[in-house]
Order: structure tokens, then sequence, then C-alpha cells
């Protein structure tokens, strides 16, 4: 019964660990002395095989989570696999599935064989869907029922919400929005109408005795994450912080891997004193946020109000971002929805690298600038972050062949000021 983390602490090189170390360019002592040190973790549960493993952490560049599967309501297994297979496309580095409903751990099935990248999950959805919803029946061993058979399964990482405790919720209850995480207010009531602690907490070494066993890496949920500005950096949101800090520590001496999951929504002047605090309170512990959203009143724009400010927490401490759509607070996201989400959050994670200088991070960038100034359009898409979408969107006002085009339909040949900077460049000497 072994871990990343125990081996990593051995001194021990896995073969996952080389894996990662040829994917991000690094070498695999840097990664195992990151993973040992709890700033780093690699979601691999060995009953899920991976062709492209994934590590957060400060050192690394910073990944980027799509969320997927069906709720009650809408989509279905078939749509979400290629709502799956659209998110790798784009290029997101982990997954989670938070179906609901029935046929679960069929549907988690079809995803894990279908994805190479890690897959996280939320246990209290199946184990409140196998209650068909009647959260209040809910029992300790029942949930631990499901994070093991979760665990059996393959998956990689879980949000598990250990850190709300019963005092926090009069707390919440003074917010504008209460508590908007779904995992959060379901534990919530739990704990209120029983008058009970919530059993994630009074039974975390049992549910870190199950994550050892399968090597799932815990990812703490911010079940009192801010849902909306008024409601950011307050006492719930930083009561909570405090009791994950102790569960980050909890998991390290276990020897089971763990992130912290952050907020929300977060005025921009508050989002990097959000990261420290984290990164301070959790000794480095892998800092995974949703957004933070910026602003509350871009609905069906929210993939861009988040992008702005997952910038900030990449910059400042985030290492994983999760990507938000632009149907965030209207609705499932459809396919181009989750498409547009995967590379809002590309675009962030990798502008939160460049803003921190992390190694050759910018190196990409400049070879665009030189693909630009040279008017080598098909080096410009290959360079992309969406190389479909930069040619589709070129070609639409294209007005002469791409091998002629030394300019584009914006300033023409007469206005372009690249062709102007080059006759300069000719003309004066060096």
């Amino acid at each position: 019964m072994t871990t990343q983390l125990i081996e990593a602490k051995k001194g021990t090189i896995t073969p996952i660990m080389e894996t990662v170390a040829s994917l991000e360019g690094v070498s695999a002592t840097l990664v195992r002395d990151q993973i040992a040190s709890g700033r780093a973790v690699l979601p691999a549960n060995p009953a899920h095989p991976m062709t492209h493993p994934a590590i957060a952490g400060r050192a690394f560049r910073t990944k980027v989570n799509a969320n997927l599967g069906r709720s009650t309501e809408r989509s279905a297994a078939g749509e979400e696999l290629r709502k799956l297979d659209i998110a790798l496309k784009a290029g997101a580095d982990f997954v989670m599935d938070l179906s609901v409903g029935s046929d679960l751990a069929a549907i988690r099935a079809g995803m894990l064989k279908a994805s190479p990248v890690p897959l996280g999950t939320v246990p209290l959805y199946e184990a409140i869907s196998r209650l068909n919803g009647n959260t209040l029946d809910l029992t300790p061993h029942l949930f631990l029922q499901v994070i093991e058979e979760q665990a059996r399964q393959g998956v990689d990482f879980m949000t598990l919400h250990a850190g709300l405790l019963r005092r926090h919720i009069p707390m919440a209850m003074k917010r504008k929005t209460g508590i908007v995480s779904r995992g959060g207010a379901l534990m919530a009531e739990w704990m209120n109408t029983h008058k009970l602690e919530n059993p994630l907490f009074t039974h975390w070494d049992e549910v870190i005795e199950i994550c050892r066993k399968y090597d799932v890496t815990v990812s703490l949920g911010d079940g009192l994450r801010p849902g909306c500005l008024a409601d950011a950096s307050d006492e719930a949101q930083f009561a909570e912080l405090d009791t994950l800090a102790e569960l980050v520590h909890w998991c390290r001496r276990e020897g089971v891997q763990v992130m912290v999951e952050g907020p929300g929504h977060v005025p921009f002047n508050q989002i990097q004193d959000n990261m420290e605090r984290q990164q301070k309170l959790c000794d480095g512990a892998p800092f995974y946020v949703l957004g933070p959203v910026v602003i509350d009143i871009a609905p069906g724009y929210d993939h861009i109000t988040s992008a702005i400010g997952a910038t900030a927490a990449a910059t400042y401490g985030a290492c994983l971002l999760c990507y938000v759509t632009p149907a965030e607070h209207l609705g499932l996201p459809t396919e181009e929805e989750v498409h547009q989400g995967v590379i809002a959050y590309r675009i962030a994670a990798h502008a939160g690298d460049v803003a921190r200088g992390l190694p050759h991070a910018r190196d990409i960038d400049d070879a665009m600038a030189e693909a630009r100034m040279a008017m080598d359009w098909k080096k410009q898409f290959s360079l992309s972050l969406d190389p479909e979408h930069a040619r589709k969107r070129y070609e639409s006002t294209r007005v002469c062949k791409e091998s002629e085009a030394d300019h584009c339909s914006m300033c023409g040949p007469e206005f372009c000021a690249m062709r102007t900077s080059k006759r300069i460049h000719d003309n004066t000497p060096h």
C-alpha cells in the first residue's frame, strides 16, 4: 500500500514521475522533490492507466481542469463523452465527472476509459443520487462506501468537503448568497438538521486510509467559497480555510497527496491576498481555484470575467485552474461552451506563467512574434492556442492567397505597420 507521496519521501523516482518530467521538460528529481514536499501533486490511481498524466504545483506549468457531467435535467453519457473529447482536444490537463442521477458507475467507467488525463469526482454527488436526492438520509457508512467504490474504479482525485464544520454555518448565513457550493450546501443542510458534525471530518482517518490504499489525491473542497463579490474574503471563507490547512497536514502525515480548492467570486484587488493566504496557511499545498470571477454582472460571459481573475490567481499562487464556461450561472454548458471555457483558461494559465517568469513560458510567444513579423501565417496558426479557430478567422476576411499575403485585411498593404517597419529596418544603418 503506497502512494506517489510515500515513494517520493523515500527518494524513489517512479515511472509516472519520469513521464511527467518528460512532458514538463524538467528533471525527474525536481518532480520527486516537489511531490515529497507536498508542494505538488501527481494524481495517479494505478487503476486508471493514463498516457498524459499531469502534475500540479508552482514549479510547473499552470494546469487547466474541465468540469463535465450530466445533470438531472439535461445531457446523457454519450454527450458528456463528446464534451470530454472536446475538452481534451482544446488542451484540458485534468477533467472532473460531476454527473448526478442514475448509472453513475457506468458513466464514470466510460469517462475513465476515454480520459488519458487525471479524472476527478465529488463522491457526495453519487451518495445523494443513490438516496434519490434525500440528503438527510445520508450515513457515514454510505459515504465511505461510495468513496471506496470510486477509488477502486480508478478515480485519480476526489473533492471532499471536509473543512466545512457546524460552527461555520451561521457565518455563511450572514451572506448575500449563502452557500453556493453544491457539496457544501448539501453537507451544511445535513449537519444543521441532524445537529451533528461533518461526517467527513469525524471519519477523516477512514477517508485517508481509503485514499492511501488506492493512491487517490484528496482535493479539499471549499464548501464556503464566496458566490458573489460581497461575500468574498469573509469570516466563513477564511474559517473553513483554517480547517483545510489542518487537513493538509493530516493528509501529508499519512502519505496521502492533497491539494486545496479555492474561490469563487473575488474582487480583482483581493485575489493576491487570497492566494498568498492559502499558500502560507497550507504550507505551499497546490491551490486549485475556480476562477475567481471578478464581477457579478456578466452572465453569458463568465468565461471572460473569471479568466481575468484566473490570470491573477495563477500569477500569485494557484497552480490548477478550474475552468468556467459561458454557461456559468445559466445552465449546463454545451459542447461549444466547453471548448470556449478550456481555451479561455489556457489563456489565463499561460498568462500567469509568463507573468511569474516560469522558465521558458514565453518562448512560444517570442516565436509567435517572429512569425507575425515574417507574415508566416502557417507558423502563426501552428503556434496558437486554438489553431483551427485562428485559421478560420483569418480566412473569413482573407483578400489574397495565404502564400502571397504579407498583410491582413485589417490594414491592407498600404497601412500595415509591420511592412512599414521592415522598410525602416532595411533603410536604417546597423
